[in-house]
């Protein structure tokens, strides 16, 4: 193959930069630097100010309408959107044509998942019950995809591939659920007006899906300026609207892979038909229009909901996540006062209740044989995966903001904070070094 002559700054900017972006591990270490940062910030003499920049307003006005919110609450509300809105769109493929469209392969993720979350919901209570905290429960039942894969990935080949796809499948349902809990458990005071708009709109959506329509742009618009403005006006948490939005987009193409392949061939027996002008740099009027139309039957084989899932994806890993921590990590570390029941269920609920609710109930029904465990893994690598689950960080925190009143028990967060930072650090390092370890152990 010919060699494609570089620029300098392709060669040593662009090109490193693309492979770095690539990699597995990138987004986790781009979000572990973005909670750093935070963290500094706020045990640092420019805490306050630091503090303050994310309370700022931030006003949209439309005539006599506005939306007037704090920077912070704009990014929870309104960026986070973009995140589950991605986060449907995986689930839909998994529920489609991933992991969990067979219920054999779905059994053990989906169960795996559960034990996950109510395990350590139960251990939070068991600190936190009958306190003025106790309605925190639900923020130690998330994992955090980008983190658990990240270490995960780092270890490369010693972990086999059927673990991988276990915990990939594991974390969508976990995400699932705690959806679920922010709608039924997290959502303030309904205003039913919008709350029937927002479900009429999502209705049609599903309605121009099922006649075939499919215009991601479409989508977009009533998904965003229609589903989630009328789910943020009517008291239910938006981001809600972000994952009902991406369950209404096509999830399949317009060309089939058959057609598309004819398609193809057909095209490139056209483009080669035309003599080539090797004196001219420059394609012909024709070779243009093939390439065209190339092109465009390459964009029509791609499904509406993959082609969105694909192009939003650096989005969510290299901005909405990290800013997200940015706003929301900036926890002050202080041992002075101990260690609250909230940091204390927070972190034992995440660390224990994930290992239980995950590893050991796995193990229990691959000793039962009510299921198969994935090819290549050992209890000490189902364990590993475990305490992986237990790195709780951009979920649980985002629970975090919407468990608590702040105006009564300004100190929650901060406690359950700290105990989401404490157990994720613990779990990913334990985990880290259970799964590091050839595969044939």
């Amino acid at each position: 193959m010919e060699n494609i002559k570089m620029t300098p700054a392709e060669r040593y900017v662009i090109q490193p930069v693309s492979r770095f972006i690539s990699k597995s591990t990138t987004g986790g270490i781009v979000l572990f630097v973005a909670a750093l940062i935070a963290i500094f910030f706020a045990n640092s003499p420019w805490a306050e100010d630091y503090a303050h920049f994310w309370h700022q307003h931030v006003v949209i006005a439309f005539g006599d309408y506005k939306l007037d919110m704090t920077l912070h609450h704009w990014i929870n509300d309104g960026l986070m959107a973009i995140f589950f809105f991605v986060v449907g769109l995986e689930l839909k493929r998994e529920l489609t044509n991933g992991e969990l469209a067979s219920p054999k392969k779905a059994a053990l993720p989906i169960i795996a998942a559960i034990g996950g979350m109510a395990f350590p919901a139960i251990i939070y209570l068991f600190f936190a019950g009958g306190t003025d905290a106790a309605h925190g429960w639900g923020i130690p039942m998330a994992t955090d995809i980008a983190f658990a894969l990240g270490v995960m990935y780092m270890l490369g080949d010693k972990v086999p591939t059927p673990l991988k796809v276990f915990l990939t499948a594991l974390a969508i349902v976990d995400d699932l659920g705690a959806v679920l809990v922010i709608a039924l458990f997290y959502t303030s005071q309904l205003n039913l007006t919008f709350l029937f708009i927002g479900i009429t709109l999502f209705i049609l959506l599903l309605i121009f899906n099922r006649l075939g329509f499919k215009n991601p742009l479409f989508y977009a618009i009533i998904g965003i300026a229609g589903v989630w403005l009328a789910f943020l006006l009517s008291g239910v948490h938006a981001t809600i609207a972000a994952v009902l939005a991406a369950f209404a987009i096509p999830a399949n193409a317009r060309v089939n892979e058959r057609t598309f392949t004819k398609e193809l061939v057909h095209l490139k027996e056209k483009f080669l038909s035309i003599d080539p002008d090797d004196k001219q740099p420059d394609l012909t009027d024709k070779q243009i229009h093939i390439v065209e139309d190339i092109r465009a039957v390459a964009k029509d084989a791609i499904p509406p909901s993959q082609r969105l899932e694909h192009g939003m994806h650096n989005l969510v890993t290299f901005f909405v996540m990290p800013v997200f921590a940015l706003c929301n990590a900036a926890i002050p570390i202080s041992f002075a006062g101990g260690l609250s029941a909230v940091t204390l269920g927070v972190a034992f609920g995440l660390l224990i209740g994930k290992v239980i609710g995950v590893s050991v109930l796995s193990a229990l029904l691959i000793k039962l044989k009510v299921v198969t465990a994935p090819k290549g893994t050992t209890m000490r690598k189902l364990f590993g995966v475990g305490f992986l689950a237990a790195i709780g960080f951009t979920m649980s925190l985002f629970i975090t903001e919407l468990a608590f009143d702040v105006k009564i028990h300004p100190e929650f967060p901060d406690q359950a904070k700290m105990g989401i930072i404490l157990a994720s650090v613990v779990g990913g390092i334990i985990g880290y070094l259970l799964l590091n370890t050839k595969s044939k152990d």
